[in-house]
């Protein structure tokens, strides 16, 4: 079980089961979003739970995408395609170790000026669709 909140607590989580390698986003939208960059992992929407919902607020930032953050501190939390079954989670939000890495940085193309990926991880400047 991994847990997480947002920074003030008004919104919390529970996923079950082990967490998938996160990715780390550059692109515009992710960027203005978080403030810098945005990593999280996909999880099976049946494998959270959420308390706190009625804190939660969501932001249709395209047709296709959901995002989910803390009505209350602003914190950002959740990326969520309605048309899918899978929802992805800032791993900044998680609670202790979550045992995963960065397994690629997707959007490169679109990535600030101000710093340098050099991690090592492989970069996609935009990702297959």
């Amino acid at each position: 079980m991994h847990k997480g909140s947002c920074l003030c607590g008004a919104v919390t989580f529970e996923v079950s089961g082990a967490l998938t390698a996160p990715d780390g986003c550059h692109c515009n939208k992710c960027r203005k979003t978080s403030g810098h960059f945005f990593v999280s992992c996909d999880v099976p929407k049946d494998a959270v739970r959420i308390l706190g919902a009625d804190r939660l607020r969501w932001f249709a930032s395209s047709e296709k995408v959901n995002r989910g953050f803390c009505g209350t501190c602003g914190s950002a939390l959740f990326f969520d395609p309605p048309h899918l079954d899978w929802i992805a989670i800032a791993m900044g939000a998680f609670d202790g170790p979550t045992g995963v890495k960065i397994s690629k940085h997707i959007f490169t193309a679109d990535k600030g000026d101000y710093y340098e990926i050099s991690d090592g991880v492989p970069q996609e400047p935009y990702p297959p669709h």
